[in-house]
């Protein structure tokens, strides 16, 4: 069976995941800075209207995965209050500054997660790791139970060697989840090809607000548009993947 895990930044993504026959969702808040810590509401809201299983992500701020011990503090009582209010595991990366696995602070979080029973997912962190092959069997031996990774490259169809060199390697230890740029036209490529059994989409469309600016010469609040996951698009995808899955 393949899985779909559907990037959404709202409770109102997961809505349309969940209507599009998604099962599973990536919960975050601020997609446009890669996705960040997402409110307690918009979790509580699809805990209690959907049967989504939830993965939340915890990341304080956009750029990179070197945190100061003030972020990190931080994060640790995001995560637990996530995990608390009926996440089913959380999404997250540490890194050194020389980009490899921060051992010590993955070890923590994987630590709690595992507490609640939760699933530890290691984002696309890893992609920016160097030694690959050492940071995954870093994170084989810490207990990480799913790595979100494209290989490396800026989308999962480029990376696509590396990450049939993980499946092949690694893929009867830890679960791998191909993301960044995966859509129906490639989707079946990328799964026969890399043996990955998960993948990862935004299904996004762009709408626009017309509040977002003013009169002529006047001012203006950034962009006039913002992206939400699109039903019909997941919709797309999930059967996409159910009818490859059913031959």
């Amino acid at each position: 069976m393949i899985t779909l895990e559907v990037c959404c930044g709202s409770y109102e993504d997961c809505m349309n995941a969940y209507k599009g026959n998604a099962k599973r969702v990536e919960l975050n808040s601020s997609l446009f800075l890669g996705g960040i810590t997402p409110s307690l509401g918009s979790l509580i809201l699809t805990k209690q209207n959907t049967d989504l299983e939830v993965i939340c992500m915890v990341r304080p701020r956009g750029a990179g995965f070197y945190y100061t011990e003030v972020e990190y503090e931080g994060m640790l009582v995001d995560a637990k209050l996530l995990m608390e209010h009926g996440a089913d595991g959380l999404a997250f990366g540490f890194l050194h500054e020389d980009k490899t696995v921060d051992v010590e602070r993955t070890k923590e979080m994987v630590d709690l997660i595992h507490k609640y029973n939760g699933q530890a997912v290691f984002h696309r962190a890893f992609d920016m790791v160097d030694d690959k092959d050492t940071a995954i069997e870093q994170l084989i031996a810490l207990g990480v139970d799913r790595i979100l990774t494209s290989g490396g490259y800026p989308t999962a169809p480029e990376g696509i060697e590396v990450l049939a060199h993980l499946q092949a390697h690694y893929g009867d230890k830890i679960q791998l989840l191909a993301g960044g740029g995966v859509h129906p036209h490639n989707v079946i490529e990328l799964i026969e090809k890399t043996g990955l059994t998960q993948v990862h989409s935004s299904c996004k469309e762009w709408i626009v607000d017309p509040t977002t600016i003013a009169k002529r010469n006047s001012c203006s609040y950034n962009k006039d548009m913002y992206d939400i996951v699109s039903e019909d698009r997941v919709r797309i995808l999930k059967e996409k993947i159910d009818e490859y899955g059913n031959v």
